[in-house]
């Protein structure tokens, strides 16, 4: 039975990497790739001075990370366009990840090693298994968060590389004696904030629970290396030249958008709850200072006071939650004192994961014809935006077009500046002046003069709308597969 365990795990990890390769051929189209695409257009353009990624200013902007900067050198280097430059990443972040839990579950295992490679690499691969399926039974798609559709959609997002470089980050504290160990996790640890500051405060926290729950109690020397790996994490993030990493503090405007992180949390969650907290509880019981129970603690007490204090954003903590539990199921698996427990736990987890897949078994659409999906799964699949590409023999880059908000996140992704930012721009000073201009433009209600001077005001060449969305009577150029027309601004 343990050798039938050890050969079905690492099996059933390839086929669901395979699959997530798959889907990056793909790289399906939703949420926040207009950003990251258009992050990587300004930077293959100009390295040291891209400017705001969505709007013609001059803006410094977060999204302008050591990861976008490494990528925005691939592109310039090569010449590649940015979607073949975010498969790139998509694969480099998926290597990025499997290596860091392969490195963080071995961590657990080294004082009593398994028997043999073989059992390490089942161990990761359940791992693994957990991290994408031992969920819940409502879909959940956000970045950030390790389930297989979520992964799917956000594979080429900076989140991703994160994530994997957290879990190695946690693994090089646990092992760290040295001072250059301690100086290079500061390094690491400065790399994650910038790059994608949510899970920075996920692997934060992280980082936290292993230092809490070494074995044994770190001694006097051991916190003064850290203290410097620290240090040196804190220099390299006010130093960073992209943006100003602590004018973030304060920032505005992302609570309600949070808001959802805190409804459906039985349905989103309830197999991450029952089987992941049962082996926390196992491991709790063996070792009150055990670092993923730690972990655990610690992610819900902030994502607790989120909740209770109306941040909501704080809901973004919730990786460091599931994460400690997802993996306590699969150590548990393989680690518990007692065959009995093993077996059961085993078992248990088994069935969790089924139901997982079967709930996330609409991710099959990104890779396989809607037509070849059996009726169960089709009805799971979403269809992915479609993109703007059809505005690409006209618009050029750094051409301004005037859309609303859903269009405006897509259409920087090609090259084309928008009049208001279709995301949260944090360090854009004219921000709401340039909504309130979009907003003008289509409104029943305005004069053609106030149309006009929003034209001329933005240097508008193109407009992207519905025919009924309203505006100007302009020269049509252009149908999308959608029915939005792209319209010329006269000179």
């Amino acid at each position: 039975m343990r050798a039938a365990g050890n050969r079905l795990a690492p099996a059933a990890a390839l086929l669901l990497l395979a699959l997530l390769v798959a889907v990056v051929v793909r790289l399906p189209w939703a949420g926040d790739l207009g950003i990251h695409a258009a992050t990587l257009q300004r930077l293959r353009h100009d390295l040291f001075d891209p400017g705001d990624p969505l709007v013609a200013s001059d803006a410094p902007s977060p999204y302008y990370t050591p990861w976008t900067l490494l990528l925005g050198c691939v592109a310039k280097a090569t010449g590649l366009g940015v979607f073949v430059v975010l498969r790139i990443a998509a694969l480099m972040s998926l290597a990025v990840l499997v290596t860091g839990v392969w490195s963080f579950t071995g961590t657990f295992l080294e004082r009593t090693p398994p028997a043999g490679r073989g059992r390490r690499a089942a161990v990761t691969a359940l791992t693994l298994l957990c991290l994408a399926l031992l969920w819940g039974t409502t879909l959940f798609n956000w970045s950030g968060f390790l389930g297989l559709n979520s992964l799917a959609l956000t594979v080429s997002y900076p989140s991703t590389f994160a994530l994997g470089a957290s879990f190695w980050l946690w693994a090089l504290l646990r092992r760290a004696t040295a001072l250059p160990h301690f100086l290079g996790a500061g390094v690491l640890w400065a790399v994650i904030l910038l790059s994608h500051q949510f899970t920075g405060v996920v692997a934060s926290l992280g980082a936290l629970a292993m230092l809490l729950g070494a074995r044994p109690w770190p001694g006097r020397a051991v916190w003064l290396r850290l203290g410097a790996g620290l240090a040196l994490g804190l220099v390299l993030l006010a130093v960073w030249p992209y943006y100003p990493f602590f004018g973030l503090f304060g920032t505005e405007g992302l609570e309600e958008i949070h808001r959802s992180l805190y409804r459906d949390l039985p349905g989103r969650f309830w197999l991450t709850a029952l089987v992941g907290g049962a082996a926390l509880a196992l491991r709790w019981w063996r070792d009150r200072r055990d670092p993923l129970v730690l972990f655990c603690l610690l992610g819900a007490v902030v994502f607790a006071a989120g909740g209770l204090s109306g941040h909501w954003s704080w809901g973004r903590v919730l990786p460091a939650v599931l994460i400690p539990a997802q993996v306590a199921a699969a150590l548990e698996v393989f680690r518990a004192p007692r065959r009995a427990v093993r077996a059961v736990l085993g078992a248990v987890v088994a069935a969790a994961l089924a139901v997982g897949a079967w709930t996330q078994s609409g991710t099959l659409g990104y890779v396989l014809p809607r037509s070849a999906l059996p009726g169960g799964v089709a009805a799971k699949y979403r269809e992915p935006w479609p993109g703007y590409h059809w505005l690409t023999p006209w618009v050029r880059y750094g051409d301004v077009v005037l859309a609303k908000k859903w269009p405006a996140r897509q259409i920087p992704a090609y090259g084309a500046y928008t009049v208001a930012p279709g995301y949260p721009d944090f360090f854009l000073d004219d921000e709401a002046a340039r909504i309130s201009a979009a907003r003008t433009f289509f409104a029943a209600d305005s004069t053609r003069q106030r149309r006009l001077d929003v034209l001329r005001r933005y240097g508008v060449r193109w407009v992207v709308a519905y025919p009924g969305d309203g505006g100007l009577p302009l020269e049509r150029v252009a149908v999308g597969p959608r029915g939005q027309v792209l319209y010329r601004v006269g000179e």
